[in-house]
Protein backbone atom coordinates (compact mmCIF):
# COMPACT_ATOMS: atom_id res chain seq x y z
CA UNK A 1 0.00 0.00 0.00
CA UNK A 2 1.13 3.62 -0.75
CA UNK A 3 1.06 6.43 1.79
CA UNK A 4 1.54 9.83 1.18
CA UNK A 5 2.35 11.25 4.58
CA UNK A 6 0.51 15.02 4.80
CA UNK A 7 3.02 17.33 7.11
CA UNK A 8 2.47 20.87 6.36
CA UNK A 9 5.08 23.38 7.14
CA UNK A 10 2.72 25.68 9.19
CA UNK A 11 2.46 22.80 11.64
CA UNK A 12 5.99 22.17 12.00
CA UNK A 13 8.19 19.13 11.76
CA UNK A 14 6.39 16.26 13.48
CA UNK A 15 8.90 14.49 15.49
CA UNK A 16 7.59 10.41 15.78
CA UNK A 17 4.50 10.64 13.79
CA UNK A 18 2.75 12.15 10.42
CA UNK A 19 0.19 14.78 10.50
CA UNK A 20 -1.91 13.10 7.81
CA UNK A 21 -1.55 9.98 5.86
CA UNK A 22 -3.41 10.10 2.82
CA UNK A 23 -3.79 6.48 0.59
CA UNK A 24 -5.92 5.56 -2.41
CA UNK A 25 -8.67 4.36 -2.43
CA UNK A 26 -9.03 0.56 -3.03
CA UNK A 27 -7.51 -0.95 -0.10
CA UNK A 28 -9.08 -2.99 2.92
CA UNK A 29 -9.29 -1.10 5.68
CA UNK A 30 -8.24 -3.06 9.39
CA UNK A 31 -9.51 -1.95 12.26
CA UNK A 32 -7.30 -3.23 15.26
CA UNK A 33 -8.72 -3.05 19.01
CA UNK A 34 -6.94 -1.84 21.22
CA UNK A 35 -4.28 -4.27 22.23
CA UNK A 36 -2.47 -3.82 26.14
CA UNK A 37 0.40 -6.17 27.49
CA UNK A 38 -1.33 -9.05 27.48
CA UNK A 39 0.86 -12.46 26.68
CA UNK A 40 -1.41 -15.64 25.45
CA UNK A 41 -2.98 -16.23 28.96
CA UNK A 42 -4.24 -12.30 28.86
CA UNK A 43 -1.87 -11.74 31.39
CA UNK A 44 0.08 -8.34 31.71
CA UNK A 45 4.05 -9.37 31.10
CA UNK A 46 5.39 -6.96 32.91
CA UNK A 47 5.10 -3.56 35.20
CA UNK A 48 7.16 -1.27 33.17
CA UNK A 49 5.79 0.84 31.09
CA UNK A 50 8.56 0.42 28.57
CA UNK A 51 7.93 -3.58 28.41
CA UNK A 52 4.10 -2.59 28.45
CA UNK A 53 3.93 -0.82 25.62
CA UNK A 54 6.46 -2.72 23.34
CA UNK A 55 4.47 -6.20 23.96
CA UNK A 56 0.99 -3.93 23.36
CA UNK A 57 2.33 -2.46 20.35
CA UNK A 58 3.97 -6.53 19.34
CA UNK A 59 0.15 -7.51 19.86
CA UNK A 60 -1.14 -4.97 17.49
CA UNK A 61 1.38 -5.78 14.84
CA UNK A 62 -0.04 -9.74 15.30
CA UNK A 63 -2.92 -8.46 14.34
CA UNK A 64 -1.94 -6.63 11.27
CA UNK A 65 0.03 -10.17 10.09
CA UNK A 66 -2.91 -12.14 11.06
CA UNK A 67 -4.75 -10.23 8.42
CA UNK A 68 -2.21 -10.18 5.45
CA UNK A 69 -0.79 -7.48 6.67
CA UNK A 70 2.64 -5.51 7.30
CA UNK A 71 3.39 -3.16 10.42
CA UNK A 72 3.73 -0.64 7.11
CA UNK A 73 0.77 -0.36 6.28
CA UNK A 74 -0.29 1.01 9.49
CA UNK A 75 -1.98 4.24 8.59
CA UNK A 76 -3.28 5.32 12.18
CA UNK A 77 -2.52 5.06 15.84
CA UNK A 78 -3.65 5.59 19.27
CA UNK A 79 -2.14 5.31 22.16
CA UNK A 80 -3.55 5.81 25.28
CA UNK A 81 -1.67 6.12 28.45
CA UNK A 82 -2.12 5.85 32.29
CA UNK A 83 0.00 9.06 33.05
CA UNK A 84 1.48 11.02 30.28
CA UNK A 85 4.73 12.34 32.36
CA UNK A 86 5.34 8.38 32.65
CA UNK A 87 5.46 8.36 28.94
CA UNK A 88 7.59 11.57 28.04
CA UNK A 89 9.87 10.21 31.01
CA UNK A 90 10.33 7.20 29.06
CA UNK A 91 10.26 8.60 25.28
CA UNK A 92 13.82 7.35 24.21
CA UNK A 93 13.45 3.88 25.45
CA UNK A 94 9.63 3.93 24.11
CA UNK A 95 10.98 5.39 20.64
CA UNK A 96 13.83 2.67 20.40
CA UNK A 97 11.13 0.01 20.91
CA UNK A 98 9.21 1.53 18.62
CA UNK A 99 11.76 1.78 16.20
CA UNK A 100 12.26 -2.02 16.07
CA UNK A 101 9.05 -2.90 15.27
CA UNK A 102 8.15 -0.36 13.28
CA UNK A 103 11.22 0.48 11.68
CA UNK A 104 11.10 4.52 10.29
CA UNK A 105 7.35 4.49 9.37
CA UNK A 106 5.57 6.59 11.27
CA UNK A 107 1.55 6.72 10.43
CA UNK A 108 -0.87 9.46 12.06
CA UNK A 109 -0.78 9.10 15.51
CA UNK A 110 -2.24 10.12 19.14
CA UNK A 111 -1.81 9.76 22.83
CA UNK A 112 -4.58 10.15 24.84
CA UNK A 113 -4.39 10.18 28.70
CA UNK A 114 -6.97 8.12 30.37
CA UNK A 115 -8.30 6.77 33.97
CA UNK A 116 -7.50 3.10 33.38
CA UNK A 117 -7.99 0.09 31.22
CA UNK A 118 -10.26 -3.00 31.71
CA UNK A 119 -6.94 -4.41 32.68
CA UNK A 120 -6.09 -3.10 36.38
CA UNK A 121 -2.35 -3.49 35.53
CA UNK A 122 -1.92 -2.08 32.48
CA UNK A 123 -0.57 1.30 31.73
CA UNK A 124 -1.24 1.69 27.87
CA UNK A 125 -3.64 0.38 25.47
CA UNK A 126 -3.09 0.99 21.95
CA UNK A 127 -5.59 0.20 18.88
CA UNK A 128 -4.75 1.50 14.86
CA UNK A 129 -5.84 0.86 11.47
CA UNK A 130 -4.10 -0.22 8.48
CA UNK A 131 -5.17 -0.26 5.07
CA UNK A 132 -4.14 -3.59 3.17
Amino acid sequence: MQFTFINPASLGAPRGYANGVLTKAGGRLLFIAGQVAWDQQQKIVSADFVEQFDRALENLITVVIAAGGTPTQIARLTIYVIDKNEYRARTREVGERYRIRMGLHFPAMVLVEVKGFVDDNAKIEIEGIAVL
